[in-house]
């Protein structure tokens, strides 16, 4: 049997989006909790690049950087398909989680600056939000009604985003400007594929709290 270790962060979008893919395709796997502030010998030797979560190991063989290890998973593991079976659909797949892993981080930033570096960056993250409710008109998830590889490299605006909002007080979306999104984040947070395996809200809403209110203490002194 292939033995299967995941290096990643309970509250980490990015350790999730593999976790995803591993419950997805019925792979079972031993997942190691890094701290990021105290790197293990495993993820300095495993990631000596980047040093970063995730890392996948399999076979004693490391796959780095999260999007890389979908594509890895989907073709090294039998079960469903993450990617779609179709070359256009496949494609399309992939446009949209490179526009996500593009723009993205950028929204997620907007969280943690203030002044005009905030509204700055509140301007992109609406302007990303306005091309993915654009996209999403209409559509159960990003490539036809499956979830799939798009979806799963979206998971930080369909779960992560809301947790940040509640636990900063800065509001991004709303139904009115972006009801095509809110439609869509409804069926990804209740989507059968992954609503077992989602992290408990209440607890990533606890830890970013805390995280918001150490940036700020930090910044007023």
């Amino acid at each position: 049997m292939a033995e299967v270790k995941l290096l990643g962060l309970w509250y980490s979008p990015f350790s999730h989006r593999v976790e995803w893919a591993l419950k997805i395709k019925g792979v079972e796997y031993e997942f190691i909790e890094e701290d990021l502030q105290n790197k293990s010998p495993l993820l300095l030797e495993s990631n000596p690049i980047h040093k970063k979560i995730p890392v996948l190991i399999h076979n004693g063989k490391p796959i780095c950087e999260s999007m890389v290890i979908l594509e890895y998973i989907d073709e090294a593991f039998e079960g469903p398909s993450i990617l779609p079976i179709d070359p256009y659909d496949r494609a399309i797949a992939r446009f949209w989680a490179k526009f996500l892993e593009d723009k993205v981080p950028a929204v997620g930033k907007t969280f943690f600056v203030k002044g005009e570096d905030q509204v700055k960056g509140k301007e992109e993250a609406l302007e990303v939000l306005k091309i993915l409710d654009n996209e999403l008109k209409d559509k159960k998830f990003f490539v036809g009604d499956k979830f799939g590889f798009a979806d799963i490299a979206a998971n930080f605006v369909g779960l992560w985003l809301g947790v940040f909002e509640e636990a900063s007080g800065v509001v991004l979306v709303t139904r009115e400007k972006f009801p095509n999104f809110c439609a869509w984040r409804d069926e990804y947070i209740n989507c059968s594929e992954i609503k077992e395996h989602l992290p408990s809200r209440d607890d990533l809403l606890a830890h970013f709290k805390a995280r918001f209110q150490a940036t700020a203490a930090a910044a007023s002194k």
